[in-house]
């Protein structure tokens, strides 16, 4: 204040002090020019910290729920989104090795006739489903008659054969008939009771039971019944083409025991032994991960290769899982369990790796909101541009809605599909993840955090 009185009074003197020589414009100019600067300089200065407080005023808002998402069922339905948890995997200390499915001849069979016949009927398909013994075709053929009446004439015989030694044995005991006619009337008895047999035999290989048989019940058609359960993988053959026992009808395949076959090189064959686990997935298919358990280690070298084979038993569920399909593996070394997720449940921001959890949906801070409210709130100057994206006050409270926090995590190994992380801040024990879709809700939370720029 002292220096705004002194610079007027210096002014004051020097506007009525008349100066020789001096133009009248310079004096005019000069007075104007302090009147001016008087001006200016009698506006009080705000200190810094005012001025900062200010500012802060201005750009001060509400962002309690930074690095949350929230989605409506309609969105999260839309991008398909899929929620699971922190999973153990056995992610390091593994041998990667292929191989390929497959079914062991034991539980492969092919359904066969041990006489030809023309095909009657067929009553599966490829695909189908069967049981040990079920029918799957009927063919026929004049032997099968031919059999079933040489099985009843030696029956026939038997019995008049049976007749006949008994009467030589009657004579033969009253030294009325000779020794040789007894013996060879056993002999003959016996050689009847032979081919009645292997008739008897031959019958129920071909699937006709003798005990019911009669002249009345003579069939020439015969089942050709499934020696194994399991899924028809191929029909063979059509209605009216003739089968001999060379030709299969069918082809059966029972996947209960399915195996996987392994090759791996000779350096590191010591590394494996009988229990290992093995972690898999279909090479054409790598979503979806099956696990397997070594039981068998060949001591041979395939032809050409210096690769041995290792064969597992393929544990839990075999849907989908086909004979002769290639798969990709992981023959776990140890037992050491990482916290792991699917590789697609990670996402990077700015060189960061972030999952999302499901959180808590936040306060719905506009609803109820009235214009004038929103004004008082946001008392900013002409001028300053604050961006707010208006969402709409449903969004949170529409049934089905979800919010989504983002949580900053180290990604590790990769494996199979599924990454180890390390957990930068803390989460609930029983969070759930997001394990598709972690990419659109990223892009929905870094689109949301554009629109807040100030």
């Amino acid at each position: 204040m002292q220096s705004n009185q002194h610079i007027a009074n210096i002014t004051s003197r020097h506007c009525n002090v008349k100066q020789s020589g001096s133009p009248l414009i310079y004096t005019i100019l000069f007075c104007a020019f302090s009147a001016l600067l008087i001006s200016a300089c009698g506006k009080p200065s705000a200190s810094n910290d005012e001025m900062y407080e200010e500012e802060n005023a201005v750009h001060t808002d509400d962002h309690g729920n930074e690095g949350v998402a929230t989605l409506t069922a309609k969105q999260m339905e839309s991008i398909n989104i899929q929620l699971g948890s922190i999973e153990k995997k056995q992610l390091t200390a593994s041998l990667r090795a292929n191989g390929i499915l497959k079914v062991p001849n034991q539980n492969r069979a092919f359904a066969t006739t041990l006489l030809g016949g023309i095909v009657k009927s067929l009553l599966v398909q490829a695909g189908s489903s069967v049981k040990k013994g079920q029918t799957l075709a009927s063919i026929t053929n004049m032997t099968f008659i031919t059999l079933q009446e040489d099985y009843l004439r030696t029956k026939a015989d038997i019995e008049l054969a049976e007749t006949e030694v008994a009467r030589q044995q009657t004579l033969n005991d009253g030294n009325a008939g000779s020794l040789k006619t007894l013996q060879q009337a056993v002999s003959a008895l016996n050689i009847l009771n032979t081919k009645k047999s292997s008739l008897q035999h031959q019958l129920d290989l071909i699937g006709i039971n003798t005990d019911k048989l009669s002249n009345s019940t003579i069939q020439s058609t015969i089942n050709i019944t499934a020696p194994i359960g399991g899924v028809v993988s191929e029909v063979l053959v059509n209605i009216g083409s003739y089968v001999d026992p060379n030709n299969p009808i069918a082809e059966i395949v029972d996947n209960s025991q399915l195996h996987l076959d392994l090759y791996v090189y000779e350096k590191d064959l010591m590394k494996l032994k009988v229990g290992q686990t093995i972690h898999f997935t279909l090479t054409n298919n790598p979503g979806k991960e099956n696990d397997a358990s070594i039981f068998a280690i060949s001591n041979t070298f395939e032809q050409e290769t210096k690769a041995v084979a290792v064969h597992a038993q393929v544990k839990g569920d075999k849907t989908n899982l086909i004979d002769g399909m290639s798969i990709t593996a992981l023959i776990s070394l140890n037992n050491i369990l990482l916290d792991a997720v699917p590789t697609e449940a990670i996402v990077n921001y700015q060189g960061q790796d972030f999952i999302f959890i499901e959180t808590t949906l936040p306060p719905d801070t506009h609803a109820g909101e009235s214009s004038a409210n929103s004004e008082s709130s946001h008392n900013e100057e002409p001028g300053h541009t604050h961006d707010h994206e208006t969402t709409p006050s449903n969004e949170h409270r529409e049934e089905g809605a979800m919010a989504f926090r983002q949580i900053p995590v180290r990604k590790g190994t990769t494996d199979v599909g599924y990454s180890e992380i390390t957990l930068l801040s803390e989460i609930p024990a029983d969070a759930r993840i997001v394990t598709n879709g972690a990419f659109f809700i990223l892009s929905k939370l870094t689109n949301q955090g554009e629109a807040h720029a100030h």
